[in-house]
């Protein structure tokens, strides 16, 4: 099983990769994006199993990217991993197809109770 984590802040991906770990998720494969833009990239590529996104990047913001997938027809599940909170960011979550929500700074209890109904 593979996830693809995105955000433009290398610590932000170090810091999911280490909760992904300590949730009990570190036997699935884990690589990183730094923008939308290269993550659709590798999208199209990989085909990865689980997205885990951020909000805000530059070149692409996660919800750019979320709706670019769903524009060009190309299935991903997505959850943002993000900061912003507001109830219309969430919506505009949901309305795009995201798969849950969940507020930094993440834990890996949270990572879990998000992940476990669809890793298993």
């Amino acid at each position: 099983m593979s996830i693809l984590i995105v955000d433009d802040s290398k610590a932000a991906r170090m810091i999911l990769k280490r909760a992904l770990n300590q949730a009990g998720y570190g036997s699935h494969k884990a690589e990183e994006a730094g923008n939308g833009a290269e993550a659709l990239a590798k999208i199209a590529e990989t085909q990865p199993d689980l997205v885990l996104c951020d909000w805000n990047m530059p070149e692409m913001s996660g919800i750019e990217l979320l709706e670019k997938l769903n524009a060009d027809g190309l299935k991903a599940r997505l959850g943002f991993v993000t900061s912003e909170g507001t109830e219309d960011v969430r919506q505009r979550a949901r309305e795009a197809g995201a798969l849950f929500f969940l507020s930094k700074p993440v834990t890996p209890e949270g990572l879990q109770e998000k992940l476990a109904p669809l890793l298993g």
